[in-house]
């Protein structure tokens, strides 16, 4: 089976599936973008993505007729068409194509498109063993809290991190840690667990807010506080969570060891509960 687009309406293997050239997506960048994933053949939280799409919708002011009910139906039918076990889904908005001119064109549609491909987890190995990532300078625009589709110092950001050996740069900004590449950080002092708080300066993830309100349940000391790279260097763990990559350890930093060098004991007790939440509801 291939891998599969939907784009305003119609389906294709995402080989033949095209848009426009004048699309302000590919002019610009001027769109935002959701990633979504299966567990077990379910959609994981579908409703809170959404309202992350719409919410970055609203900052760039993009207009969607499709509501998140629409979107929702679409993503059902497209991990259905897949046939894939476990599936990845990406849904971009666009303002639509347009003749090449910097403000807003009157009169255009969004170019909605969603991909749907095969989920291929991250390895046992590397959740087992942790990861090494590596600190660089945060070139970013400074309304990160919207998932547009600039990506560019991400991707040199991740380009360093590869050429490094190491599996995801984290953005230091003004002494302070805020995230990853691709992913949100997390570090663990004693009994705190600490993540950089909500705010312009990063993209607050899903699985972020689901390990934060894991981590209370089980009245862990979680705090949304700001993290010096300073301070970062001692903790005693470091991980990460994202839609793609769960809850994985950080064993080094530049490569420095982390804590032990091996996960530790609060990384691996929210893996265990986050692996729990992923479960599909028993059948009655």
């Amino acid at each position: 089976m291939p891998n599969i687009a939907y784009v305003n309406g119609r389906w294709s293997p995402i080989t033949s599936a095209t848009v426009s050239v004048e699309d302000r997506g590919f002019q610009f960048g001027d769109g935002v973008y959701e990633l979504i994933r299966t567990y077990h053949g379910q959609v994981f939280h579908v409703q809170e993505h959404l309202k992350r799409l719409y919410a970055s919708l609203s900052q760039v002011e993009i207009r969607l007729e499709k509501t998140a009910a629409d979107l929702a139906s679409i993503i059902q039918l497209g991990i259905k068409r897949s046939g894939y076990p476990e599936v990845k889904i990406y849904i971009q908005v666009t303002r639509g194509a347009a003749s090449r001119l910097h403000h807003f064109p009157k009169g255009t549609k969004p170019t909605l498109v969603m991909t749907f491909r095969k989920l291929i987890p991250v390895s046992k190995l590397l959740k087992n063993n942790g990861v090494s990532v590596i600190s660089v300078l945060d070139t970013r625009w400074d309304r990160c809290n919207i998932k547009s589709l600039n990506l560019l110092p991400n991707i040199l950001a991740r380009e360093a991190a590869m050429k490094a050996s190491a599996y995801e740069a984290i953005f230091v900004r003004d002494r302070f840690v805020w995230e990853g590449a691709g992913s949100n950080i997390f570090a663990v002092f004693g009994k705190k667990v600490v993540t950089p708080p909500e705010g312009p300066t990063l993209l607050s993830g899903i699985t972020r807010d689901i390990v934060l309100s894991l981590g209370k349940k089980i009245r862990l000391d979680m705090r949304e506080e700001k993290i010096s790279f300073s301070d970062l260097k001692k903790a005693d763990e470091l991980f990460l969570t994202g839609t793609t990559v769960d809850i994985l350890p950080i064993v080094r930093l530049d490569q420095k060891r982390v804590g032990e060098g091996i996960p530790g004991p609060v990384t691996i007790l929210l893996q265990k509960l986050f692996d729990t939440t992923s479960l599909p509801p028993k059948s009655v």
